[in-house]
């Protein structure tokens, strides 16, 4: 799509013509676009994306964890029993994040911030007062249900915000941020497990109150954080969003844009309250059913491939490798460093080769290194060392894959369904491969057996290189391109 390069309409002229036929032309998006990076920019990233760190605090606390969780002298809970209960806190991301993936779309990205966070730090505090499996469960669902949530406003927000060429790298650094999450809960698990510092029963309980108390500094974080320009525009609300615009336009170069001049791109929108469902499903499964198989291929793939390993790595830790259960921590690090590493150090790689070749690259190489780390374990050929080191340069690949996943599906659907659209991909995905593989995988630890865990192994390797197929035949090439002109706002009029 081109966007048009009519004369500006000032700031008066759009609300004037919001009296009379809902039908505004306006040049927000290329205004967005065209800023450079800046602090206000930095400031939105570390408010907003630290919902990744929180949730990779959340996942490693169920991994590092289990063992104590299995020591337990309140809980004694099984292999089976923790494969339930973290497929209990994914299928309350996917609920969590369709139900508030609805509503981010309906009533705004910002309300959504605080009501999905609210939620997570209820049901985390929660969760560290659980007293059996069933209570344990139901708030680790909850909790879920809060970063499922936070999933979609947020992924929302920070592609309308960021300029479209820094959009790619931007996402897939935030996206990775999970695993600073995930080294500081190690780092919590190694202390709070020792049992020369806290009684079995005593430290998992304090470490999910970390990940309360990190929330709540979040909640006082975002108070600043503006809603959407461009969801305020196509929503009837043309005069807050050209306010907001020349804030950030102040914020960032000292003044507001001079938009007389035609460098500008421009597009006219009839403004709306709402989208129908009707016309949500049919621009989701319709009008962009290529993009939606993509969508749909990338998540599940990648839901499978990580929720099944990382729930499940310290089982095999120590069901395998006689680890206990307080120094699993130590392994998880470097298996952070790894998952961090690789979007810091390839995901300016989805700006400039493109997202296409990367996507393929990523998860094909993924595939195949898990495939022969898995036949590695089967045969007793890796120590713990060598299994930790194994996951550390599969994952520095595959974490940028699953990135990249949640970048495909929130840039390549219109505005109006953006929301719901990573809601919908990341529920479906979720529930397709994220939920079935924590149980899935805690059943095959279970038997005892090698080869049944390279079985599963190899299931993963399959499904990540059958995605870099289908996304070498049907990926957009979206790089460096407004968001305007990947998937044009259902609004948009001639």
């Amino acid at each position: 799509m081109e966007l048009q390069q009519s004369p500006a309409l000032n700031y008066e002229s759009a609300i004037s013509a919001v009296a009379t036929d809902r039908v505004v032309e306006t040049s927000i998006p290329s205004r967005l676009d065209a800023l450079p990076w800046s602090g206000f920019h930095t400031r939105v990233v570390l408010a907003l994306g630290i919902t990744w760190i929180l949730d990779g605090l959340e996942v490693t606390l169920a991994g590092a964890l289990s063992g104590a969780l299995k020591q337990s002298p309140s809980l004694h809970f099984s292999n089976l029993d923790l494969g339930i209960a973290n497929s209990a806190y994914l299928a309350g991301a996917v609920l969590g994040a369709l139900g508030f993936g609805w509503l981010t779309d309906r009533i705004g990205r910002k309300k959504l911030f605080f009501i999905t966070l609210a939620l997570y730090l209820s049901a985390t505090a929660a969760t560290a007062l659980s007293w059996d499996i069933a209570s344990y469960a139901l708030f680790r669902f909850l909790t879920g249900a809060g970063i499922g949530g936070e999933y979609t406003a947020i992924n929302s927000t920070i592609q309308e915000l960021v300029p479209a060429r820094y959009r790619g790298w931007t996402d897939l650094i935030i996206n990775g941020s999970f695993w600073i999450g995930a080294a500081m809960g190690a780092v919590a698990a190694i202390v709070l497990l020792d049992p020369a510092v806290l009684g079995p029963d005593i430290g998992w309980r304090l470490a999910y109150l970390i990940g309360a108390t990190v929330g709540l500094v979040v909640l006082l974080m975002r108070m600043w954080i503006p809603e959407s320009p461009r969801w305020l525009m196509i929503h009837g609300r043309p005069d807050q969003a050209h306010a907001i615009v020349d804030e950030i336009e102040c914020s960032v170069i000292g003044q507001g844009q001079d938009t007389s001049d035609g460098r500008f791109a421009k597009i006219r929108l009839k403004m709306r309250d709402h989208t129908p469902i009707p016309e949500v499903v049919h621009t989701l499964f319709s009008a962009y059913r290529q993009r939606a198989l993509v969508g749909l291929v990338l998540m599940s793939a990648q839901a499978f491939f990580y929720n099944a390993i990382f729930f499940t790595f310290a089982l095999v830790l120590t069901d395998f490798y006689g680890i206990s259960a307080d120094h699993v921590g130590w392994y998880l690090l470097p298996f952070a460093a790894g998952n961090f590493l690789g979007p810091l150090l390839l995901g300016r790689l989805f700006d400039t080769l493109g997202r296409r070749t990367m996507i393929v690259f990523t998860y094909g190489v993924s595939g195949l290194l898990l495939a022969l780390s898995g036949y590695l374990f089967s045969i007793g050929a890796l120590s713990a060392q060598g299994q930790t080191v194994a996951w550390m340069i599969i994952f520095f690949f595959a974490s940028p894959a699953a990135s990249a996943a949640y970048l495909t599906v929130s840039e390549n659907f219109p505005l109006e369904v953006r929301a719901l659209a990573i809601a919908v991909f990341y529920a479906v995905g979720t529930g397709i491969g994220g939920v079935i593989g924590p149980a899935l995988f805690g059943a095959l630890i279970d038997t005892g057996s090698r080869i049944s865990v390279f079985a599963g192994y190899l299931l993963g390797a399959f499904l990540m290189i059958a995605a870099a197929i289908v996304a070498w035949r049907y990926a957009v090439s979206a790089e460096r391109k407004s968001l305007e002109q990947i998937a044009r706002p259902l609004a948009f009029m001639e």
